[in-house]
């Protein structure tokens, strides 16, 4: 008995101890759990006239017949009324003549970072219309070339050490580009970085323009952007466009890069060269690779497409409004390139004179009406401010597009056709039901489980609750 007494303490001091420890352990590991919390990826605060704003591209020289500044800020009003937010200025400086291409050259060749190039105007025609855009509640962002400059900037015979260099040692373009009208810079030198960090900070206290949309961003390392924010920040709130496709872009540096997959995504599909699938694949990786808070710049054209692969007519075809309802009302800001809302027809010379016809014109009008909705609409909002688009699933889902986009205020169904053919739409699950006005019409419809959409060739349908 005495034995069994023994053995039954002895039990009862393991079954104890052993408790004991998993007790601890328990809570040993909830006290780690700080470590293992979630952080937010986005660490710069973006400008809270950002979140329902949109941007319009102006190519100076191409803008109107006289191509400078004071001809741009008489049509202030007109672009306000379109519902522009973000005015992206391109690149202001002069432009060298070295190596030239065409008569005028690229604005990407620049010559001196500190100066205005004259064909566009002085620089206090430059800050009168900074001001202008002011006074409208717009704003004014310059197009900015970290990467490179033109061969006869002043820095090539002041700094030359300054510069990247070929297997000979000579000055470079850019590699494997067909960029012979300017040079590489190299940012292994400290010294550069401090130059050009210098230069960008300039023309924010200067002119008071507002950010940068910056050329190849990803050319130049992203350190060396994520201080360029800091120093900028410091001054005032910036806003920040990378012209490049990274999510690591978005952590300190930029609000913003451009959406050149969803471009290509949608281009293919009207081309029948993809199908939605393909739009399937860009925006799951948009939603699970890219932060939450971040923004994606959509669109259906700018000077580069316009310029060298075509018009958004040659680009997007019959499928053109649908695109650009989709860059629009799905997840991004949405980019107007200068002589979209004029119906432009022609591929913009880059290198020459090449002014825009302006008209009124249908295209004009479902810009403005679709960007009327995106900012009265807080499910359409930007980064943290809007909503994630959610699959509705349909019965044609390799040539149907449907998703919703809602919060507790406000909720978007939309269903695009980007196919050839009429289909007669169903939809699967209950998020699309609900009481809603169309788009379109202004007429107030319900959609329940027996609805079916009659939808033309690459014709589409938004509906508002």
């Amino acid at each position: 008995m005495k034995n069994l007494l023994i053995l039954a303490c002895v039990v009862f001091s393991v079954w104890s101890c052993s408790n004991k420890n998993k007790s601890m352990s328990s809570f040993e590991q909830s006290s780690n759990l700080d470590k293992y919390q979630p952080e937010d990826y986005v660490k710069l605060p973006h400008p809270e006239w950002t979140k329902n704003s949109t941007i319009y591209q102006l190519n100076t020289r191409q803008f109107s017949e006289e191509g400078t500044f004071k001809a741009a800020q008489k049509q202030l009003p007109r672009l306000k009324d379109l519902g522009v937010d973000i005015i992206w200025l391109m690149p202001i400086h002069t432009i060298g003549e070295k190596n030239r291409k065409g008569s005028l050259g690229s604005p990407y060749s620049v010559k001196d970072y500190y100066s205005v190039n004259p064909e566009f105007g002085t620089l206090q025609d430059l800050k009168d219309f900074v001001n202008a855009a002011h006074q409208q509640d717009m704003y004014v962002i310059l197009d900015w070339v970290a990467n490179h400059t033109a061969w006869d900037n002043h820095l090539v015979t002041e700094h030359p050490d300054w510069y990247d260099k070929d297997y000979k040692g000579d000055f470079r373009p850019t590699p494997w580009w067909d960029w012979s009208d300017i040079i590489d810079l190299d940012y292994n030198k400290p010294e550069v970085r401090q130059y050009m960090t210098e230069a960008l900070k300039y023309w924010v206290k200067e002119a008071n323009v507002d950010g940068y949309r910056c050329d190849v961003a990803g050319f130049v390392p992203i350190e060396f952007w994520n201080n360029v924010r800091k120093e900028l920040d410091a001054i005032k709130p910036v806003f920040m466009l990378a012209e490049w496709e990274s999510r690591d872009l978005h952590a300190e540096a930029f609000d913003m890069t451009y959406a050149w997959s969803w471009n290509e995504a949608v281009h293919n599909i009207c081309k029948g060269q993809a199908d939605v699938n393909k739009l399937y694949v860009y925006y799951s990786w948009n939603e699970s690779a890219f932060p939450e808070n971040s923004m994606r710049m959509t669109f259906v054209s700018n000077h580069d497409k316009n310029a060298w692969e075509g018009t958004m007519y040659e680009q997007f075809g019959d499928g053109l409004e649908a695109a650009i309802a989709l860059s629009v009302i799905g997840e991004g800001m949405p980019l107007m390139y200068n002589g979209q809302e004029a119906g432009n027809e022609k591929r913009l010379e880059f290198f020459e004179k090449d002014a825009i016809n302006w008209q009124s014109h249908p295209i004009g009008d479902l810009y403005q009406k679709l960007f009327r909705l995106m900012k009265q609409n807080t499910a359409l909002w930007h980064a943290k401010w809007g909503n994630r688009m959610i699959k509705v699933p349909n019965n044609f889902e390799s040539d149907v597009f449907s998703f919703v986009r809602q919060n507790d205020k406000d909720k978007v169904f939309a269903v695009f056709n980007f196919s050839p053919t009429k289909k007669a739409v169903k939809f699967k699950e209950a998020l699309y039901q609900g009481n809603y006005r169309d788009f379109e019409s202004e007429e107030s419809l319900v959609l329940d489980e027996n609805t079916i959409l009659d939808l033309k060739p690459w014709s589409y349908k938004i509906y508002i609750k």
